[in-house]
């Protein structure tokens, strides 16, 4: 694939993860980039040391560590959007890669043990050695032995903070609604190219039930209600609007869900192929959504999963 320098992706949460590995297979095929993130000055190192070699192969990248979620951030980006680009430029890509969800529990973890500190119960028991030591044991084999993961890495949810109103109104607004307000700010501002795309992540979480998932999963879904209004509204003007659903990827948002560990070894144990989806993965399917070849593409889910939700 290869793009034309005069075509700028904008990449809302850029700095890690999705973002990041889009920023650089975009910038790699050509792709001009504009990249907003949202990071504390202590841990841009790290993220300062990506942006530079991103540039170091002649990509045009402007990055702005700018809040993405409020209307004087969003007016900051596009601004020094409009100024680089001048005359020459226009956006191809508006991509949603915000991670900022919260997790706490809808009601507490009932008191009684699960199924699978039951087992470890039984199993300690039948073995003769205290339950803690069979804990250990299990964690270290499971770590290349998916087959244990349901009953090791035994999720830890916090039942005294519960969701409130404001944790889903916070919630909604940053990983669903908040991508719409973005494009119709790029379109009032007449920033989009005649053949454009509009992007989102969503997850399995859609329309699977996780414990302390119900605020991000309540969001997935307002996003993927506001990006089929979008492929509707929007294609008179040239814009093509559609998710992308990832498999379960090792990402820093990901490690942030009590029971990660369990959710990343069912998904090997499901996959295909084997493995977990990785950011590159997601990234490449990311570019051709954004190809010529691609434009018919409208209003969809594409499933970027190796085959995962297809198995059992």
């Amino acid at each position: 694939m290869q793009f034309s320098a005069t075509q700028w992706a904008v990449i809302l949460g850029g700095s890690s993860g999705f973002g990041l590995a889009c920023a650089k297979n975009l910038g790699a095929c050509g792709m001009s980039l504009a990249v907003v993130h949202r990071d504390r000055k202590g841990a841009m190192a790290p993220i300062e040391k990506e942006f530079a070699a991103i540039r170091a192969s002649g990509t045009d990248l402007l990055t702005l560590n700018v809040d993405a979620l409020s209307s004087e951030g969003r007016a900051t980006v596009l601004d020094a959007l409009a100024l680089r680009m001048a005359t020459q430029g226009r956006v191809r890509l508006l991509l949603h890669s915000i991670a900022f969800g919260n997790l706490k529990l809808l009601a507490p973890v009932p008191a009684e043990p699960s199924p699978a500190a039951r087992a470890r119960t039984r199993l300690a028991a039948q073995l003769g050695i205290a339950e803690e030591t069979l804990a250990v044991a299990i964690d270290a084999v499971a770590a290349d032995c998916d087959a244990l993961g349901e009953i090791a890495w035994s999720p830890r949810y916090d039942s005294d903070s519960l969701l409130e109103e404001e944790d889903f109104a916070r919630t909604i607004h940053a990983m669903g609604t908040s991508l719409a307000t973005w494009t119709q700010d790029l379109l009032v501002r007449r920033l989009f190219a005649a053949d454009a795309r509009v992007l989102g992540l969503t997850s399995e979480g859609n329309e699977v039930a996780s414990r302390g998932y119900a605020a991000v999963a309540a969001a997935k879904v307002a996003l993927e209600s506001v990006v089929r209004s979008m492929a509707l509204e929007l294609a008179p003007y040239g814009i093509r609007s559609n998710l992308v659903q990832p498999g379960v990827t090792d990402t820093a948002a990901l490690r942030l869900i009590p029971g990660n560990q369990r959710m990343k070894a069912a998904a090997r144990r499901r996959n295909p192929f084997g493995r977990l989806t990785t950011a590159e993965d997601v990234a490449g399917v990311v570019s051709l959504l954004c190809t010529d070849e691609a434009s018919w593409i409208n209003g969809s889910i594409v499933r970027a999963d190796g085959g995962e939700h297809i198995s059992a």
